[in-house]
Parts: structure tokens; sequence; C-alpha cells
């Protein structure tokens, strides 16, 4: 049964348009998912104990990168900024992820969740930057501050689900942004395209506006190959892995989340855990993957080295070898080998 969420009780701020299969006019959900836990089941988590405790400043164990300015031919490079945020260079391309710079993953300044690992690369020593892919408007996602500074030293092509423009083009009027609906299809030049693809999540940037904007998984389709990138998603019994490898084939590289897994019997609908990351990508036919959303910024219960454990247990337990799925720390690059 479709579950949507509750209290639509005034208009979408973001987004208008015809009701669909993860539309029902007011509201996106997940077709046959599971809706986010509400109020209580948040106070219950939050006071529940069992949060483990993070450093407040940790060095990555790589220095920062500096990129050079393109990678062509069959080359594919990605870096590790720090939680979502990576950067992918290929066919000539320079793509951004869920861009974040700033010290907070929050509405705040002051307050909320702080990045303990300085960003991979310093804001300074990026190449030029193609496309920015904003895949959901959680703050650890979508960083406006961060997207400013981008727009007036890169001014990037921004693609992002629907809804989330609206967010963008508030605060930075002359961006350049194509918004997508899952299943649509953008054409850029050089015979690169980008499908916008459907993950299992939610949205909100407050208290009144859940699920107003669309989530999404992207892929990347270049002369030098597929790239999978997934932002936030909860597994859903693997259905959109199972549908993005019938409908596009093997991949290259695919990106998944691999952290803020904990409590379970919250996170399960919105945050894959590591064992599920490597199903994942078993599931949607990728050669090679890297994983992400972890050791940047305390989001949930689990300890700070906790997912890069769990992916080693699970990488063992279904045979994947190291270097096929790694863990990219802040400044580490991965020269994705060829198929």
């Amino acid at each position: 049964m479709t579950q949507t969420p509750p209290g639509r009780k005034h208009r979408n701020p973001y987004y208008t348009g015809p009701i669909s299969d993860h539309f029902d006019g007011m509201c996106f959900f997940n077709p046959d998912g599971e809706a986010p836990l509400g109020f209580r089941e948040v106070m219950r988590w939050q006071f529940g104990g069992g949060r483990s405790a993070w450093p407040k400043q940790v060095p990555s164990p790589f220095p920062a990168a500096k990129p050079d300015d393109r990678v062509d031919g069959k080359g594919l490079r990605v870096t590790m900024v720090g939680h979502a945020s990576l950067l992918i260079q290929v066919a000539g391309l320079n793509i951004l992820t869920d861009p974040v710079w700033s010290a907070r993953t929050s509405p705040f300044s002051f307050a909320g969740p702080k990045r303990v690992v300085e960003p991979g690369v310093a804001f300074d020593d990026l190449p030029p930057v193609d496309i920015v892919l904003v895949t959901h408007n959680h703050y650890d996602h979508l960083d406006l501050v961060t997207l400013k500074r981008l727009q007036r030293d890169h001014s990037p092509h921004i693609v992002t689900p629907l809804g989330n423009d609206t967010i963008i083009r508030r605060a930075i009027p002359q961006a350049k942004i194509s918004v997508m609906d899952w299943g649509e299809q953008l054409s850029l030049a050089g015979g690169t395209e980008i499908d916008c693809e459907p993950c299992h999540h939610w949205s909100a940037r407050g208290a009144r506006d859940r699920s107003m904007a669309l989530w999404a998984a992207f892929v990347i389709t270049t002369p030098a190959g597929k790239i999978y990138h997934i932002g936030d998603t909860g597994f859903h019994n693997g259905i959109n892995y199972k549908a993005a490898a019938e409908k596009h084939g093997a991949f290259r590289l695919a990106n998944l989340p691999i952290g803020a897994y904990e409590p379970r019997w919250f996170m399960k609908a919105q945050h894959q855990n590591p064992e599920e990351a490597v199903q994942g990508m078993q599931l949607s036919k990728a050669v090679h993957a890297v994983g992400h959303h972890f050791a940047t910024v305390q989001l949930t219960d689990e300890a700070i080295d906790s997912p890069a454990t769990a992916l080693d247990v699970a990488r063992r337990r279904h045979g994947i070898a190291a270097e096929r799925f790694r863990a990219l720390r802040a400044g580490e690059v991965f020269h994705v080998p060829e198929i």
C-alpha cells in the first residue's frame, strides 16, 4: 500500500503539478514505500540514548586534493570532498554532487551538526565546475551558502529534482537550473546524458514542508561509461537498484551512501546500512562503487568509524574485493578502472 506523508493543511510552497504515481497533488511519496516517522518517534530516538560520541575534529588520512582541470578520454576520477560532496571528473566535465563547504549542515550558522573533517578539496582549488547535482533539499545535501559561492565563481549548470529549483532560485535568481522528474532525461554537450531516477527517501527544510520537494538518484551516461549516483536512500528491498540495472544496464561506478543508519528501527526507511549498500552494488550491476555519506558530520547514532568497518565486513561476506567498493575519506582520489 502507498503511504503518503501526513500534515497537508497548507499549500506546497515549492511545486505545483499533476498528480502522478509519486505525487499526490501536495506531497511526493515513495510508491509502495514507507513515509518518514513522525514527531513522537523522533523524540523517542533523540531521548532514547545510544548515541556514540564523535571527536570534535579529525584529520583526514589524506591531504587535501588539488584536482587537475579536466579528465578526458576513458578516464574517470572521483575525489571525496566530504559527506555526500564528490567531485566527479569524466568526459571533460567536472561534476559536483550535493556540494557543502559550510561548517554546519543546518539552517543556522551557529547551531546544528558540525563537520569534524575539513573539506577534501579547498574551495579555491576546485577546477572549473560545469555541473552541480543536488539530489534533495536536506541541509546536508542542499547548502545555499555553497551554491551561492559556486554561482559567483563558476556559474555551473545545476540539475535537481522537482521543487528544489524553487528553493535554489529564491536565493540565486540568476542560476542556470534544470529541474527533473523521475524518469526524465537531460542531454548535455559531448554525448553525456543525465537521467533522474527514483530512490527511497523524503525531504524537508523545516517543520511544515515535509516531502514537498522531490528527491532522486541520477544516472550519468558518458562516453567513458555510466555512473549511478545516489545521495540518500533506504534500501526498499532493492527495488530501485533492480530497476536501474534493468533500464540502464551495468554501471562502471555507483556512488552509494553507507552512513547515518542507526538506530535501524528509525533509519531503515531512509538510510541504508553498509550491508544493504553492498547488496545495492550487486543488484545495480555496478563494477565499482564509492561509499560516501559518513565520517563528516554526525547525524545519527553510530560511531564515526562504524560505516567503514561494517563495509569491510559486508564486502567480505559477499566476496567483493576491497578495491571495487571504496569508502572514500576527505581528500582521497579514486581513479576508477576501465571496464
